[in-house]
């Protein structure tokens, strides 16, 4: 038997798998960009991860050498029990979530990702240092080691703050928590975390700095998102989804796997991509969302709510606005992270398909940030069969409010803020749906309580809005009743 041939046939199936994986790593990230080929996108990657588990078995899990072919890999059955038990918990976790949790899913699963990076990296390392001496050790793998510890551990330990704060969990603070000295403990903290790399690699006999190195990055991950408010969380998941590919690509260096580098760089690219397109809809630097302590606060400056709402607020019906509805021709329904909690998606596509049957032009108005995480609220009305060229991004629709009769929002606030527009108010120049161009604007909330931003919304006391307070879904319902008995 050639076994020569046989190694070099190996090598060359292993290659093609890991680069057919990539592709589908790439076609299947294309996909996600659109709400109508996102399922597929999904399916895409995950066809193609599971095709990189099975070759990077065959590429370190069966030797092939002169006159010998066996499998190197003695604790197989441990592998295939954990992959068991990874599948159920996974499927039973997607199968029993709801959609107001999606945001706490993605921000845990950023989590697993950072956290399964360092351990994989720290291990490799200890069995390197048991294998090899530490003066034969590549820089690079030890480099790649300091980094992969290091952005496991941020990602790792943040996302379980974030997964907090969007859980509601009292022993973590929903408010960002600021002190006297903060960023210089931040900065202090992330300094001696790189020191303690240069020394390890300085001195790469001793395990014991890396793990220095993943308690220091865990400390930083705690504080820097526990210093981020609910208003920046979209931004927040993002960036924990970058940091968590970073940390896969360091952790693919350091085990010398292709495909490992290249999810890990598509992962992280696109994640700070999402980062910055976030950012612009909030009109904030990156650095302003990591250090200033946006949302959740009650702003400190501006007209009172008190103000700015007594003798002003028109209090509506159900009634009254299926009254309304029937003499538009354009309406356009904007939906929040409030529409989500009251689960009101069904029968606010049950008025859009009623709306639409008697002529009325019918439209979605979405904005980037709109609920806890990007694309929210796309996925959150694609599920109830709503027609993808209906959902407007913010660029598309600013345009029409005005030509619009009747503006329907639920569950949003702070996106429709028109203080946004104000130089002087916390918001100053996020972009914003102009809700309040429009004829009519509806306005469905349980009460006059403020958004994330923690600030009062004088698109409330406008002569043109009319509020009508109650339960998302109840006052749905009620209206899509009251408009077809009209």
């Amino acid at each position: 038997m050639d076994y020569q041939a046989l190694f070099d046939a190996k090598e060359v199936v292993v290659g093609l798998l890991y680069l057919i994986s990539a592709i589908f790593f790439v076609v299947g990230i294309k996909n996600l960009s659109k709400p109508k080929t996102a399922p597929r996108g999904n399916m895409l990657g995950a066809a193609g991860m599971f095709i990189a588990f099975v070759t990077a078995f065959l590429d370190f899990g069966i030797h092939i050498g002169p006159g010998v072919i066996e499998v190197t890999f003695d604790y197989w059955y441990i592998l295939v029990a954990a992959i068991g038990l990874g599948a159920v918990i996974g499927v039973w976790s997607a199968l029993g979530v709801k959609m107001t949790g999606m945001p706490q899913m993605v921000a845990i699963f950023n989590g697993f990702g950072g956290g399964a990076s360092l351990l994989v990296a720290g291990v490799f390392y200890q069995f390197e240092l048991e294998t090899t001496s530490a003066s034969e050790l590549a820089i690079p793998m030890l480099v790649a080691t300091v980094l992969s510890g290091l952005i496991g551990a941020v990602t790792f330990s943040g996302s379980l703050i974030a997964y907090g704060k969007l859980q509601g969990l009292k022993i973590i603070p929903g408010k960002p928590v600021s002190y006297k000295g903060d960023l210089a403990v931040k900065l202090i903290l992330l300094v001696a975390a790189l020191t303690l790399g240069i020394i390890m690699l300085l001195n790469p006999g001793m395990i014991g700095w890396y793990w220095f190195i993943v308690a220091a990055g865990i400390i930083l991950g705690v504080l820097l998102v526990i210093g981020i408010g609910g208003a920046d969380m979209p931004v927040v998941i993002s960036l924990l989804n970058s940091y968590s590919g970073l940390a896969a690509a360091a952790t693919g260096f350091v085990l010398g796997n292709i495909v490992l580098i290249i999810a890990g760089s598509l992962v992280g690219a696109s994640g700070l991509i999402l980062t910055m397109i976030m950012c612009k809809a909030m009109n904030r630097s990156l650095v302003n969302v990591l250090f200033g302590g946006f949302g959740g606060d009650s702003a400190s400056s501006g007209e009172s709510a008190d103000s700015m709402y007594e003798g002003k607020i028109t209090q509506t019906s159900s009634e009254e606005v299926a009254m309304v509805l029937e003499s538009a021709r354009r309406v356009v329904f904007v939906p929040g992270y409030g529409m989500a909690v009251a689960r009101a998606a069904t029968p606010v596509r049950q008025l859009s398909e009623a709306l639409e049957k008697a002529g009325v032009e019918v439209a979605f108005g979405i904005h980037p940030v709109a609920g806890r995480m990007p694309g929210h609220m796309n996925v959150l009305l694609a599920e109830e069969s709503i027609p993808y060229d209906k959902l407007l991004d913010l660029d598309s629709v600013n345009p029409t409010f005005k030509q619009t009769d009747v503006v329907i929002v639920i569950g949003a606030n702070d996106v429709v803020n028109p203080s946004a527009r104000d130089e002087h108010s916390p918001i100053s120049g996020m972009p914003i749906l102009d809700v309040d161009q429009a004829q009519t604007c509806v306005v469905i909330k349980r009460s006059l309580s403020p958004g994330f931003a923690g600030i009062p919304n004088p698109l409330f006391a406008k002569d043109n809005t009319l509020m009508l307070f109650g339960d998302g879904k109840k006052m749905m319902e009620e209206l899509v009743k009251e408009y077809k008995e009209l």
